[in-house]
């Protein structure tokens, strides 16, 4: 076998490769054998990879089929480790298990160019060739999250599944859907349907940041049937993503209330007066605290745990509630919601948002399920079973880490992709601090701080997409990409420090990536800057200047 080198084009970064005299040619009379556990990685190389180059991939009669692509589960590699050999022979893909297997055919894809990316060929039928090589591959992390909001902005379904196969091609494995907020309700409940009725839609859009003077008058909204959700679920699971859906609570809630006026707190606000909001920033009226929104919401998370079953994906038991930026300010003046402070012995109110996650922590353990929420939920006491998204900075994940809870990095100073990627009047909406590609690809999810023990519960890493001004896909892909390739990276490889990553290497890679997301359709941000169709010209953002802070 040759001498170890650096792969010149493959994102994520696999941990090595070594490279033989010779190569493998794929045409069409490269046959498909398939061992047992193999059928994801099977049936996506028939259905994308052949369709994408015109190559039938027949099944082979035997695993000793000469020029043949076989797929094979050793259970000797790890979870979702991989072995991808190229010779003169063939092509094999050896997977720890099935994810394994899938995630090298990942591989195998960017091995065969741009055009691999494709929906239909441009050349049927072609021959392929790959350059003899072993690469050998495992990832860094187990969580590979991306999370989209589908609340402020509805995506459709269609959208959805497209931006799983984007993931599946940069072997992210967890998509959080953020599903409900006080500006629309997303997910059909059929005990509720009022829900969807009034709370999916809004009557009209504030244009840029909340401070902007420019509204969209005209409705805005959609949802997901139960249909919908079960397909995105099968679609993800196909290609080894779990999808964790947020019902957020109690607080982001005024699209439920102004379904059912009863779930706030009505001694307080004319809830009955209350319309899906159609502002941005964070919101009043928050659910009360008593035991018939409690039945309410567990009727709710009846029904969600039919569409999302615990054992779709790996982290398909999980479900997020949320539990951020829940002003109190109605607690403390309803005498309802002070009662119920008295009546369980409770201190304040941050301990009365903390007996409401617990209660859907033990509600959801008592179904097998896991909560995790954001931050947030630390305050007042983390419920026991609790894992934590730590988005306002590091500091939760390493208070709730060190307090043996299970961490999901994500800060905003780091790993929220609605923020601006350049300074500049030319990009478009510009919100938060400047988080440039090189910013992404030097983020680090394991604080330096957590002793050994503590970072074993740092599960992984999420990149966040909010979309209170991300209006449309096009918006979406360009905040997304192509920094996303670069959390990719970072949550997949073993990259060392921030400070010693090769950037300059990512860059010379990205020239061959923007190539395939130029095939895949994505409207990332170019190099040079936004393409003036990309640009927002008078639509208020919120700018801010410097370094962010870094904890």
């Amino acid at each position: 076998m040759g001498q170890d080198k650096v792969v010149s084009d493959i994102i994520p970064a696999p941990r090595a490769a070594a490279y033989s005299p010779g190569a493998a040619v794929l045409d069409t009379g490269t046959a498909l054998w398939a061992g047992p556990g193999t059928g994801t990685a099977e049936r996506w190389l028939r259905a994308t990879l052949g369709a994408a180059l015109g190559l039938p991939l027949p099944p082979a009669a035997t695993a000793d089929t000469p020029h043949g692509v076989l797929l094979r589960v050793d259970d000797t590699l790890a979870p979702e480790a991989y072995r991808l050999t190229v010779t003169g022979a063939g092509v094999e893909i050896l997977g720890g298990d099935a994810a394994g297997v899938f995630w090298g055919a990942q591989t195998l894809r960017q091995l065969l160019g741009p055009d691999a990316f494709r929906r239909a060929p441009l050349r049927p039928g072609a021959a392929r060739t790959v350059p003899a090589q072993v690469i050998e591959d495992a990832p860094r992390f187990r969580w590979r999250g991306l999370l989209l909001d589908v609340a402020r902005h509805f995506m459709p379904k269609d959208g959805v599944l497209r931006y799983l196969d984007l993931m599946a091609a940069h072997k992210l494995n967890v998509l959080h859907l953020h599903l409900t907020d006080d500006q629309g309700w997303r997910v059909e409940i059929k005990r509720y349907p009022k829900l969807t009725e009034t709370g999916s839609w809004r009557s009209r859009t504030k244009l840029g940041h909340r401070l902007s003077s420019l509204w969209e008058e005209k409705p805005h909204g959609g949802h997901y049937t139960q249909d919908d959700l079960r397909e995105i679920v099968a679609y993800a699971a196909e290609r080894h993503i779990s999808v964790v859906p947020e019902i957020d609570l109690p607080g982001h809630s005024q699209a439920a209330i102004a379904a059912y006026p009863e779930l706030g707190n009505t001694d307080v606000v004319d809830t009955a007066a209350l319309t899906v909001w159609d502002d941005w920033g964070i919101n009043p009226n928050v659910l009360a605290p008593t035991e018939e929104v409690l039945r309410f919401y567990e009727g709710v998370f009846e029904e969600v745990l039919g569409l999302f079953p615990a054992d779709a994906a790996e982290f398909a038991p999980f479900v997020h509630i949320g539990g951020d930026e829940c002003r109190k300010d109605q607690w403390r003046a309803s005498p309802t919601a002070q009662a119920r402070i008295r009546e369980l012995g409770l201190a304040d109110e941050d301990e009365l948002q903390a007996w409401f996650i617990g209660h859907f922590d033990d509600w959801l353990a008592a179904r097998g399920r896991r909560l995790i929420g954001w931050d947030e939920i630390l305050e007042g006491g983390l419920a026991k079973g609790a894992a934590v998204s730590s988005w306002r900075g590091y500091a939760g994940g390493i208070a709730a880490a060190e307090a043996g809870h299970d961490v999901v990095m994500c800060p905003e100073q780091q790993v929220y992709l609605d923020h601006r990627q350049a300074p500049g009047e030319g990009e478009p909406v510009p919100i938060g601090f400047v988080r440039t590609l090189e910013d992404v690809y030097r983020f680090e999810p394991v604080p330096a701080e957590l002793d050994e023990e503590a970072a074993r519960h740092v599960l992984g890493a999420q990149a966040n997409v909010w979309t209170e001004v991300l209006e449309n896909q096009a918006r979406v892909d360009y905040q997304a990409f192509p920094r996303l390739a670069a959390f990719a990276e970072v949550a997949w490889s073993a990259l060392p420090a921030p400070e010693q990553r090769d950037f300059t290497g990512l860059e010379q890679r990205m020239n061959t990536h923007y190539r395939r997301l130029d095939a895949l359709g994505v409207g990332y941000r170019p190099p040079t800057g936004p393409h003036p169709w990309q640009q927002r010209p008078g639509i208020l953002g919120r700018p801010l200047d410097g370094p962010p802070p870094q904890r």
